[in-house]
């Protein structure tokens, strides 16, 4: 009799949980089936956006691109940033396929050449809009970054720049320990001679056998410091 009454119960359970599951769907079902259609519908439309609308850009953006590195190459500045009139330079791909690859590339050939051409704000601006994963090509932005910003009234902001690129990539020892000997010159000429120090000492005991840290060790007793201290 208990057994009878157990299953019972269970019975009155389950009927009473479909109930309760049957009166949710009812209340909520059109909401429910408007946010799962929302999610598949913006899944397919990045999906459509994605292989109709990226992947072409981005091919179209890598073959603008080729000529105006071809000139950048070739050392033909204003061909490379501005076209020859029938192929896009540097400053039309940044335009025309913006949010690609190749876009993000263009900035910092752009940035290189505007560098090049003593225009260091057009410099500051396009190399601060580049980014990569890339360390050394990362790290090679950074450092022009800090010439151009060495070349304005900002050299604390230069010596910052100079010192990210010295520490983005421990195992690049030769363009590593120059970035940082630059950064203590730097930080000197801004008026911070502890940092300098600092710097050159972090120098001297990360990269021992660096030509930089060599100078390092010149550079210290300039600035009065003996040995280790």
């Amino acid at each position: 009799m208990s057994e009878t009454k157990k299953t019972t119960a269970q019975e009155l359970n389950e009927v009473q949980a479909i109930k309760q599951a049957k009166d949710f769907w009812g209340r909520f079902s059109k909401p429910i089936t408007y946010i799962g259609g929302l999610v598949i519908l913006l899944a397919g439309g990045y999906l459509v956006y994605k292989n109709f609308f990226i992947g072409p850009k981005e091919t179209k953006a890598n073959e603008a691109i080729s000529r105006a590195q071809q000139y950048f190459a070739q050392d033909s500045l204003d061909l490379a940033l501005n076209g020859d009139g029938s192929a896009a330079g540097f400053l039309k791909i940044i335009k025309t396929y913006s949010g690609t690859k190749a876009a993000n590339l263009a900035h910092y050939y752009a940035g290189a050449i505007y560098l090049r051409k003593e225009d260091y704000n057009n410099a500051i601006k396009q190399l601060e809009d580049f980014s990569t994963d890339a360390t050394q090509v990362q790290s090679a932005a950074w450092r022009m970054l800090g010439d151009a910003y060495m070349s304005t009234d900002k050299k604390e902001k230069g010596a910052s720049y100079y010192e990210k690129a010295g520490t983005l990539n421990d195992k690049d020892e030769y363009t590593s320990s120059d970035n940082l000997y630059r950064a203590a010159m730097a930080y000197e000429v801004a008026g911070k001679k502890e940092k300098a120090t600092e710097l050159l000492k972090a120098l001297k005991e990360k990269y021992p056998k660096s030509t930089a840290a060599a100078q390092a060790e010149k550079y210290l007793a300039r600035l009065g410091v003996v040995g280790n201290e």
